[in-house]
């Protein structure tokens, strides 16, 4: 068995380099991997091509990387909780491009099922389709999608094992299962690592062959995106 196990985030993130496209696994602000983005605000790595639902917020998340000029584009299907991100977009700073959310997951997992592109009704008729082959079928049409070609995919998990079979917990789940099949690397860091051998097969949501490196988490804040509360 191949033990997947580095020591911490720096290690993990090892081989990431400049204007390159990466995976990055969240919903908001549930389930992003903190300690490897953290890792990599700490590079002069500059010029990503970030895939993501969305970019974090401000000094969090993917937020800490767009503060750092890191970013040199963001594909997400949503983006309206980051400051930063605005200024950055209005002023032209930094390119971006908004994917419908069943795009942005299907062309995560149509990389990790190895379809190079697929056809899907989503965005036709709007800027989306703009440039994009169109086809009909059942006579409605479809534009042409093409599955994200990424070197490095970053999930983070509720459990782990050290072959890289991952748990994931509640709607943390999200984006992270169908980011692992699609990174040629990808890295998990976890909330818990556990031997191989611990995790009840039946209860695995990505198995290991998906992961790469695998790395117990230091820090999880387990922020709250927009605290809703209601007067007595």
């Amino acid at each position: 068995m191949i033990n997947k196990v580095v020591p911490n985030a720096t290690a993990a993130i090892a081989g990431l380099e400049s204007h390159m496209t990466v995976l990055f696994g969240g919903f908001g602000l549930c389930g992003i991997p903190e300690n490897a983005i953290a890792a990599i605000s700490k590079t002069d790595i500059t010029g990503l091509t970030c895939v993501s639902n969305n970019a974090g917020v401000d000094g969090f998340g993917l937020g800490i990387l767009l503060e750092n000029r890191q970013i040199k584009k963001m594909i997400s299907s949503y983006v309206g909780e980051n400051a930063e991100f605005e200024r950055q977009m209005l002023s032209g700073e930094l390119e971006v491009d908004l994917v419908p959310q069943g795009t942005l997951a299907e062309r995560c997992r149509a990389a990790g099922a190895g379809i190079p592109a697929f056809f899907t009704p989503a965005g036709f008729g709007t800027e989306v389709a703009e440039g994009k082959e169109v086809r009909w079928f059942n006579g409605k049409p479809h534009i042409l999608e093409h599955a994200f070609d990424a070197p490095f995919a970053f999930v983070k998990a509720w459990k782990g094992d050290e072959a890289g079979n991952l748990i994931f917990k509640g709607t943390a789940r999200n984006f992270n299962p169908v980011m692992a099949m699609a990174g040629k690397i990808t890295v998990a860091e976890v909330e818990e690592l556990v031997p191989a051998g611990t995790l009840d097969p039946n209860e695995i949501h990505t198995p290991g062959i998906f992961v790469q490196r695998i790395f117990q988490g230091e820090k999880f804040e387990k922020r709250i995106e927009q605290r809703t509360v209601r007067t007595r």
